[in-house]
Order: C-alpha cells, then sequence, then structure tokens
C-alpha cells in the first residue's frame, strides 16, 4: 500500500495512503459487522490490531516521507520573481528600535509587502530607502498596523523611522537584497 502511495506523487501519494487507511476503518467500523455481527471474534483480533498497527505505521510515514519532500518545494516557492506573490515581511516598531524577522537576512530581490506593526507609544512610520526605492508608510499611531508594498532589486536598503531624532535614537536597520 505505501508503495502505491510512493508511486503517485506527494499529494497525490498522501491522499492514496489516507483514502486506504479511512476505507479500511470505514469497512471495518460499518460493513463487516453487518454482515459478521461477532467480527472480529476472539480469534481475529490479534489479526485486526496488526493491519491496523500496519496501516496507521504506513500511514506515518507516507507524511513523514512526503511531507520532507513538500517542505522542499515550498522552500524553492518562496523565492520571489514576475509569476510569484510579494513577499510578506513583518516589521515590529518600538521605542527605539526596528525589528525585522529572522527571514530577513535572505532577502531576494522581488515584490514585498512590510505589515508594520507600532508597538511602542509614539507613533512612528517605516521608509524603506536605497537602489532607487524611497517608499513610506503614514504615521501609524501606537497599538495600529499600516501596509508598505514595494518593488525591491538586488543591493542595500535603509529601513528607518523618518520622525524627527527617531532615526539618530536608533531605529534605523539595513535590508541587503541578493
Amino acid at each position: 500500500m505505501l508503495l502505491a502511495g510512493l508511486s503517485t506523487g506527494n499529494e497525490v501519494g498522501l491522499a492514496v495512503m489516507g483514502a486506504i487507511f479511512i476505507s479500511f476503518a470505514l469497512v471495518s467500523s460499518f460493513v463487516i459487522p453487518r454482515r459478521r455481527p461477532e467480527y472480529p471474534g476472539k480469534t481475529g483480533l490479534s489479526v485486526f490490531v496488526i493491519v491496523c498497527i500496519a496501516l496507521f505505521l504506513a500511514m506515518v510515514t507516507s507524511v513523514i516521507v512526503f511531507g520532507a519532500e513538500s517542505e522542499t518545494s515550498e522552500a524553492k516557492s518562496v523565492v520571489p520573481n514576475e509569476q510569484t506573490p510579494a513577499v510578506i515581511m513583518s516589521v515590529t516598531e518600538t521605542e527605539f528600535s526596528i525589528t525585522l524577522p529572522s527571514s530577513a537576512s535572505h532577502a531576494v530581490a522581488g515584490s514585498y509587502t512590510f505589515h508594520v506593526r507600532n508597538e511602542g507609544k509614539l507613533q512612528h512610520d517605516l521608509v524603506v530607502s536605497g537602489s532607487g526605492v524611497d517608499e513610506k508608510t503614514p504615521l501609524i499611531d501606537p497599538g495600529s498596523t499600516a501596509t508598505l508594498k514595494v518593488k525591491l532589486g538586488k543591493g542595500s536598503y535603509t529601513l528607518y523611522c523618518s520622525v524627527p531624532g527617531h532615526r539618530a535614537a536608533g531605529m534605523v536597520t539595513k535590508l541587503n537584497v541578493t
């Protein structure tokens, strides 16, 4: 059964194994007991338990195998280009810092949507500047959010708050795009 799932591809293979597992559960719960009320009986109980365990292990194995392959293909699809949607990057601003997600260290050229959350007590904004880009959000009230969509090519970008004095106080960070 696992071989049938493995030969058909990621999603289909997982669906095949799931269908086999669910079919066995439904047949052994509803169909067979109608025809044989004593099912599985004292003599068939050990066989029933072994089949259940085998199917369960096959299902777990298929999730591990197909899940690992799915992660690889998802990692490839994160690279933005004209055909993929914008990369969403969550940015947090407080007094007086700008925090980017850890994924920012692997930024690649493409379209970006910055979701900016002001977790501070003062108004802030976010400016993305560099390599021909100079875009900014409106002022963001404390506890509020804003969105900024930009197309970033290869290069170095400075992200900062343009409220007077905030950049000098430390609300600045770099983003390198490869």
